[in-house]
């Protein structure tokens, strides 16, 4: 029987040149599905991840910072953006959400300024507050693809003043936000409708920010014969920072039963874990928080623990370099690596964070635990998540999101499998 690296490499192998060779057709092929694959890079300074895309007519050059969490696609279609195929979406339209406001704009017509436009909230996790937008219906442009007809939110930063900044927290240079999360309005949702593809996206995050890119695929192979897979959970109540209430979340919640370092289970109290009636609680993955961010009471016995191990491991402690609390002399760490930490899943499956994911090299011989205090209370939305498991822990991990079954396919650490997302 073929062995897991080898399955996880045959896999890498014939989606990225499936997709490239059957992206490249301008129509669908009748006999088979295929997919569609953007390349993903990341920031350096603010450690997110980003796309470039076009929009409109001429085609406007864009970066997008992909947030999995996300609702929509948007962007800033300030006074110099302009579009001769934008038609924005009327209140009346059968593409209009039932909840939905409607908008006008006293000003020319263009792309955020038009009279009877179905209202769309442009949603900033990083920002201090949600804005108003149009739904506009245009060109969007990815490699070897146009797609006609494409759903996005549209607002214009140049009207913002003061604190009220749309674009708050991004990296300087992009000019919104690509949403990957289970709504219809998502770049996943609009491909796999308008192309007849599998509800399912990959998404494989690039560990440096100069050495090649990484990948998100529309229309993925079926891998749950490849990689471990798990359940997703839905959180009955909407995390996300949004002025209704009683909505289910969009964002992907998983179940994790407990977490181990160096095989020893860290003393959690499980209703953390779990998640309430009133959304508290749980596990979500986001591409918005460069490092997993644990509830204060989680995080502190797992930082004790993860001490502990470390000094047994005779590693050397330095001083804290914010907002890292647990820093080591990285020449103190022999080949015997640092603890190891386990999420135990629903399932009995086992997701490893291995050490690649677990530290953050801060300065010169200065290695950190990539985990930090997120604190006890909310800080936008009404409810708190116990677990956010963040970027870093992320990175070059192969993660496969299916929609229809709703479930998740994820590798660990493809460096182990000698590849990582730059080589996808």
């Amino acid at each position: 029987m073929a062995s897991s690296s080898a399955l996880i490499h045959f896999f890498l192998l014939s989606i990225a040149t499936f997709s490239i060779s059957c992206s490249s057709l301008p129509h669908q092929p009748k006999s088979q599905p295929y997919s569609f694959k953007l390349p993903i890079k990341k920031d350096p300074l603010t450690n997110l991840y980003y796309a470039s895309v076009g929009i409109g007519t001429p085609q406007h050059n864009m970066d997008l910072v992909v947030d999995l969490g996300g609702p929509s696609l948007w962007y800033d279609c300030n006074s110099r953006y302009n579009s001769s195929s934008y038609r924005p979406v009327s209140c009346q339209s059968k593409k209009c959400p039932q909840d939905a406001g409607c908008t006008g704009c006293s000003g020319p017509f263009k792309p955020g300024c038009s009279n009877d436009t179905c209202g769309h909230n442009i949603l900033n996790s990083l920002a201090k507050y949600i804005f108003s937008g149009d739904l506009g219906d245009d060109v969007f442009h990815m490699p070897n693809l146009k797609v006609p007809h494409f759903l996005s939110g549209c607002t214009a930063s140049d009207s913002f003043t003061g604190d009220a900044v749309v674009l708050e927290g991004l990296p300087k240079g992009s000019d919104g936000i690509i949403g990957l999360a289970r709504t219809e309005l998502t770049l996943p949702a609009q491909l796999s409708s308008a192309y007849k593809l599998p509800r399912r996206f990959s998404l494989c995050l690039p560990s440096s920010t100069n050495k090649g890119y990484g990948d998100m695929l529309v229309g993925a192979q079926d891998v749950s014969k490849v990689l471990k897979t798990i359940p997703l959970i839905v959180n009955p109540v909407s995390t996300a920072p949004v002025f209704t209430t009683g909505d289910a979340s969009y964002e992907y919640f998983i179940d994790v039963k407990s977490i181990k370092i160096d095989g020893k289970v860290v003393n959690i109290k499980p209703s953390l874990l779990s998640i309430d009636k009133k959304g508290n609680g749980g596990t979500k993955i986001t591409t918005m928080s460069p490092f997993t961010e644990l509830h204060s009471s989680v995080y502190k016995p797992f930082l004790r623990q993860f001490v502990k191990q470390a000094a047994s491991r005779k590693m050397k402690r330095v001083s804290p370099v914010p907002p890292f609390e647990a820093c080591y002399d990285s020449s103190s760490i022999n080949r015997s690596g640092v603890p190891s930490i386990d999420l135990e899943l629903q399932g009995g499956v086992t997701w490893t964070i291995h050490e690649t994911n677990l530290m953050v090299t801060t300065r010169h011989n200065v290695v950190c635990l990539g985990f930090v205090d997120g604190g006890k209370e909310p800080k936008k939305s009404s409810v708190k998540t116990s677990i956010v498991i963040g970027g870093h822990q992320l990175e070059d991990n192969l993660l496969v999101f299916d929609l229809v079954s709703s479930k998740l396919s994820f590798s660990s650490s493809l460096l182990f499998q000698n590849t990582s997302c730059s080589r996808f």
